[in-house]
């Protein structure tokens, strides 16, 4: 006989640590009180290797607490794997090869990676955070030499920005100019990282499990 009766309800995101700020603005402008999130740290970009585990670990963590998961990462340079494992696992993720065609929508980012498809992305996120997750992430700090072996086939940088802001437009230009790129600007705002949350929303039934 069941001894024990858990209730589940609402959706819970597992979003990369480079979604956060604009998944919790879009939860609260939106009024979307059945989506949690939870994010993994941003760092995994540097080895995408990992993210398929990581990712695994909090579907298998948290799947029992809530009524339906969804996870906020594109491919991101797993080559599949991540996909393999939410096939799995039963779990659907952002459409996209990475956020960047998230933001930008597809056909806008395939226009921009037809036109040069040596450029080097920022979101507002990445912008804010280069300093720890290119600069030093990537060791730039201790062997600046390493910059041109890193960007040795980018010819420019395209700032894909979430909010309007001339300082940041000008810390993007600055970075370009560091790296040796061209800068271009695209204002994207959430592109379709709107949608797809807005999608969630029809998943509010409760569901009851019983645990033996």
């Amino acid at each position: 006989m069941p001894s024990e009766a858990v209730a589940r309800s609402g959706v819970l995101v597992i979003a990369c640590g480079a979604l956060a700020r604009e998944i919790v603005a879009l939860r609260r402008a939106n009024d979307w009180t059945t989506i949690d999130v939870t994010c993994l740290p941003p760092e995994l970009h540097n080895r995408p290797e990992r993210i398929p585990g990581a990712v695994q670990s909090a579907i298998r963590r948290y799947r029992d607490h809530y009524q339906s998961l969804f996870v906020a990462y594109g491919d991101c340079g797993t080559g599949g794997r991540l996909d393999a494992v939410l096939r799995a696992e039963g779990v659907e993720r952002l459409p996209g090869a990475h956020c960047y065609e998230s933001f930008a929508t597809p056909a806008v980012f395939a226009q921009l990676s037809e036109a040069e498809p040596g450029t080097f992305y920022l979101t507002d996120f990445l912008l804010q955070h280069f300093e720890r997750l290119v600069h030093r992430g990537l060791g730039l700090d201790r062997y600046p030499q390493l910059i041109a072996e890193y960007f040795r086939h980018y010819q420019r940088l395209v700032y894909l920005a979430q909010t309007e802001s001339t300082e940041a437009q000008q810390r993007a230009r600055s970075i370009a100019d560091s790296l040796g790129l061209s800068y271009h600007y695209h204002f994207t705002g959430y592109g379709t990282l709107g949608s797809a949350l807005a999608a969630l929303q029809p998943r509010r039934a409760a569901v009851i499990t019983w645990r033996h």
